[in-house]
């Protein structure tokens, strides 16, 4: 069992990273389904939740079946994290989470994220305003450091569980990487094999099967694995990991049915949460990644994200699950998934 303050999840946890644009409700409820252990939230700008704006405030919903669920903040401000940290405790997450992760220059240039990175005295003051103002568990996801030559990530993970952080997210890449490169895991064994480290510390970077999701266990002896990218269009991949740990061997893919089946429980959800036809909008930019791989998709990739009923997208869904019927897809490799970390408001 791997403990976060008062909540506790299974042995060797499976994380879904906060993904701006992506990891929404609807996102959230097919991914929970296919075994993912925590989730976040996308990450809310502080200035604009405490500005009230009606983008930063939707991201604060959050339902009982999605827990245990993390809401994730960001900002380069004590008070404005502080007072943020404040109003997010109204919805009762499980957690809250600072993001010193973000690498897009928006957000760097602010102080904020990534940015953070730069000033590790300022990164502390920022968290200990945080624990200091909500009785939820604080975490904190970042990177491991802002370029080669400032790997501190030693550093930072012991003076922010000196200053009360219940667990620690790294992203093996610094800041200067952006998501070029390789992701460096040997730093963040070196932080999980720290004796004075004593809260679970998660690895996140290029995980994007479950054999390397369980070579990774086993050579970096992490807590768990927080997973982004890979969960794009493959929520498949959190319940795969946890077979090939129990089995050691792969599952079936899933098959048409099932993906049709995931996409149209997507869709639903998206409707309800965005009240109409902006969910219908907002579904439009996954269906390639779900659909990525069959082949001479594009025609109906291209009519999906025309269409503007739920009548017409279950009728084309259903054209596409009776002509790819019994045809086997490979999966789909990390890289060719399409997402691009974007600023929030």
């Amino acid at each position: 069992m791997v403990k976060i303050g008062n909540i506790e999840l299974p042995d060797f946890p499976l994380l879904l990273a906060p993904m701006e644009d992506v990891s929404d409700p609807p996102f959230r409820a097919v991914c929970k389904d296919n075994g993912v252990d925590l989730m976040y939230t996308e990450f809310i700008s502080s200035e604009g939740l405490i500005r009230d704006a009606i983008k930063s405030r939707q991201k604060l919903d959050i339902f009982d079946y999605e827990r245990p669920i993390g809401i994730q903040i960001f900002g380069g401000d004590e008070e404005a994290m502080a007072l943020s940290a404040k109003i997010v405790s109204v919805v009762e997450p499980d957690l809250v989470d600072i993001n010193f992760g973000c690498p897009v220059k928006k957000v760097v240039t602010k102080g904020a994220g990534a940015g953070v990175l730069k000033d590790i005295d300022m990164m502390v003051k920022l968290t200990e305003a945080v624990v200091r103002s909500t009785s939820l568990p604080v975490t904190v996801k970042t990177r491991l450091g802002w370029d080669e030559q400032t790997k501190n990530i030693e550093e930072v993970a012991e003076r922010l569980q000196d200053v009360g952080i219940k667990a620690l997210s790294i992203h093996g890449r610094t800041r200067s990487q952006m998501y070029k490169g390789e992701a460096d895991w040997t730093l963040i064994a070196k932080v999980k094999n720290n004796p004075r480290i004593n809260i679970p510390i998660f690895g996140n970077g290029d995980i994007d099967s479950a054999q390397k999701a369980v070579d990774y266990k086993n050579r970096f002896g992490v807590d768990g694995i927080m997973i982004g990218r890979a969960a794009i269009g493959y929520p498949w991949i959190f319940s795969e990991i946890k077979y090939f740990l129990k089995h050691g061997e792969m599952p079936a893919a899933p098959d048409i049915h099932q993906r049709i089946t995931v996409i149209k429980k997507h869709l639903h959800k998206s409707i309800e949460w965005k009240k109409g036809m902006s969910g219908i909008f907002e579904m439009r930019s996954h269906y390639a990644n779900y659909l990525k791989g069959f082949p001479d998709i594009k025609q109906y990739r291209n009519k999906l994200v025309q269409l503007k009923t739920v009548e017409e997208i279950e009728e084309t869904l259903s054209e596409i699950e009776t002509k790819y019927s019994g045809l086997e897809i490979e999966r789909i490799p990390i890289e060719l998934i399409n997402y691009h970390e974007k600023c929030p408001v």
